[in-house]
């Protein structure tokens, strides 16, 4: 039985402006998990940090391991608060499918045991809260998150994914922040006070 790779991380860009909430948005994939942190404060989204956690060829659970692993590391090493994550969309491919909503669950009980509070977006809502689109294309999100994240080279696509999904968790936190559901908990697509 072969050893799991350790996870390969991007490098890291840090700010260092104030402090308010971070947020860890995750693009889960049983192959190439991508993370993007970024920092909410009253004037918008600051980048922190992305990257990818890239599991290698070996087998199914030692992938989830290395997905495991990689977030919980990421978490370890920024410090966020809260998750957004991407839904599990029904592909063509049933195990495709399948082996997503594996990845995505390890990547849910690192932050779970981290006590990090999480939030599920569908691919249509993160596109909305980024481009103004549910319909924009892949270039479309990786071009406003540039723009809204000032970046000035492009992240990789799982990269920019993940922190599309943080910056619609952002933007989700701060519509609820005035009507005092900031703090609100999901179950079952709804919000439970």
């Amino acid at each position: 039985m072969g050893r799991a790779a350790a996870p390969i991380m991007l490098k890291h860009v840090f700010s260092t402006t104030g402090a308010m909430t971070l947020i860890l948005g995750i693009d889960p994939g049983s192959r190439i998990t991508g993370y993007g942190v970024v920092r909410q404060t009253a004037r918008g989204c600051e980048y922190v940090a992305s990257g990818c956690i890239r599991t290698g060829s070996g087998e199914l659970h030692e992938r989830l391991q290395i997905v495991f692993r990689g977030v919980s590391e990421v978490i370890a090493q920024h410090g966020p608060v809260t998750m957004g994550i991407e839904r599990v969309f029904m592909a063509r491919n049933a195990d495709s499918a399948l082996k997503l909503g594996q990845a995505r669950g390890a990547a849910i009980v690192a932050a779970a045991e981290a006590g990090l509070e999480i939030a599920e977006y569908s691919a249509t809502q993160v596109k909305q809260a980024v481009a103004g689109t549910g319909g924009a294309n892949k270039d479309q999100v990786m071009m406003m998150v540039m723009h809204l994240l000032k970046l000035t080279q492009k992240p990789q696509i799982d990269a920019s994914d993940a922190l599309a999904i943080a910056l619609c968790h952002a933007h989700t936190r701060s519509s609820l922040v005035p009507h005092g559901l900031a703090t609100a908990r999901r179950r079952g697509g709804r919000l439970r006070l």
